[in-house]
């Protein structure tokens, strides 16, 4: 690591450290896990590897359940197989694992969340055996496509796919379910979001704030991580491209064309947009993207040109 990163990386550690003191007290009814991504590809400041918040953390309790201790939601250890969509909510409707009979099928962005981006499968070995599944089902369809379920694939992407692909639907892949509870039932504000009147956007699930407006012009990766250092607005100097779990947290599957809510983000309308997180080994000269069309989680090389939107904050 570089000095300038190296100084970067005290400057953002300092910096969350103080807004830690100040706002522990805070309720955030969602935070978001980091990627896991501990890897530097680059020597340009603001790399997903250079941020750490809410670093992923899970307690494996020994009975099948594993509690990730970020979102405080609680989930099976061994997914339940391949099966149809139909059948995946009845099998989480009838489960009784570890004591516990309230388990559900998991929303888009709750599965999305245990995807750790330094490994492949993109899941935690040490909690997450790997079962040979190549997506997880989760609570979601496609907002114009009731035939399409939102699924995780297990290289870390997420998009809807047709149920009738699954092998027990008389298809090819493996589509499998993995149960989750609520520990705790988080209480939401009023309000997704707030329009800050200064060219940001608040969001009151993840406390991230967010560049209203998306870049004027498409930018390589390394010049949308430039881009973010060297951004001022409101006063604040601390923006960053976001990571993959940041991006994708803007997206709301009851929307398309585009997925993000135009309300707030008023001149998003279309197109892929740069992540922070580098595509792993051996294919790091590609980076996470998010398509706002309908949401869709994928990676397209660092060379080519996509729209930046910035954020910054976290806790």
């Amino acid at each position: 690591m570089n000095l300038l990163k190296a100084n970067l990386l005290i400057v953002i550690v300092l910096g969350l450290s103080l807004t830690f003191r100040i706002s522990a007290q805070t309720s955030i009814p969602f935070r978001l896990p980091d990627t896991g991504q501990n890897i530097s590809y680059t020597d340009t400041p603001g790399e997903d590897a250079d941020i750490m918040i809410n670093p992923m953390s899970f307690t494996d309790h020994g009975n099948g359940t594993i509690t990730d201790n970020v979102t405080r939601l609680m989930w099976q250890k061994t997914d339940g197989g391949e099966m149809t969509i139909e059948k995946a909510v009845e099998y989480c409707k009838t489960l009784s694992l570890g004591g516990y009979n309230d388990w559900r099928l998991p929303s888009s962005h709750e599965l999305f969340n245990i995807s750790q981006y330094d490994t492949n499968p993109a899941l935690n070995p040490e909690y997450f055996p790997n079962t040979g599944a190549g997506y997880w089902w989760t609570s979601d369809y496609r907002a114009d496509d009731s035939s399409r379920v939102w699924v995780v694939n297990s290289g870390g992407g997420i998009g809807p796919h047709p149920k009738s692909e699954t092998i027990s639907a008389g298809g090819s892949k493996r589509f499998h379910v993995r149960a989750v509870r609520n520990i705790n039932t988080p209480k939401l504000p009023k309000d997704h979001f707030i329009d800050n009147k200064n060219g940001t956007i608040t969001d009151n699930y993840t406390g991230l704030v967010w560049q209203q407006l998306q870049s004027p012009e498409v930018m390589t990766w390394e010049d949308a991580l430039r881009f973010a250092a060297n951004l001022s607005l409101t006063g604040k100097k601390d923006w960053r491209l976001p990571n993959i779990k940041e991006l994708q947290s803007l997206n709301d599957e009851k929307l398309f064309r585009p997925s993000f809510n135009k309300n707030y983000f008023t001149n998003i309308s279309s197109g892929n947009f740069w992540s922070s997180t580098t595509l792993k080994q051996p294919r790091p000269d590609k980076g996470w993207t998010i398509n706002v069309d309908f949401g869709i989680v994928s990676y397209n090389a660092k060379t080519t040109l996509q729209n930046v939107l910035c954020v910054r904050g976290g806790l």
